[in-house]
């Protein structure tokens, strides 16, 4: 990638908008299933797949199934998004909400505290 490419490639991911959502960690070997929420829901596999490959994943259940299962029995999923158009004072509280009824639904673990 040249020097130009680069920076329109930077200056677009700098203006991307928020993917405010609820996600969840599946293991298939399991059944178990963890939710969390994220303002990047739409990456957010990344991050915690690159955790977890390292072994530096702060949730301790996760990580642990990951080092016994391996990161193929692994599947990231999309579960809710809040738009574009909600109210920026709720969204932490709307997050919480929904995450807490998607725990509910699969009962899965929470992954409390990371809407990053």
């Amino acid at each position: 990638m040249d020097r130009q490419a680069r920076k329109v490639a930077v200056e677009a991911y700098k203006q991307r908008k928020p993917a405010f959502g609820v996600y969840a960690v599946i293991c298939s070997a399991t059944g178990e299933a963890w939710v969390g929420s994220s303002r990047h829901v739409d990456n957010h596999k990344n991050g915690l797949w690159f955790a977890l490959r390292l072994g530096t994943s702060p949730h301790a259940a996760l990580q642990t199934q990951w080092a016994e299962h391996g990161e193929d029995t692994f599947r990231f999923e999309e579960l809710d998004r809040l738009g574009d158009d909600f109210p920026e004072t709720g969204r932490a509280d709307e997050l919480k909400k929904r995450e807490a009824l998607w725990c509910a639904r699969l009962q899965a673990t929470a992954l409390t505290g990371r809407h990053g």
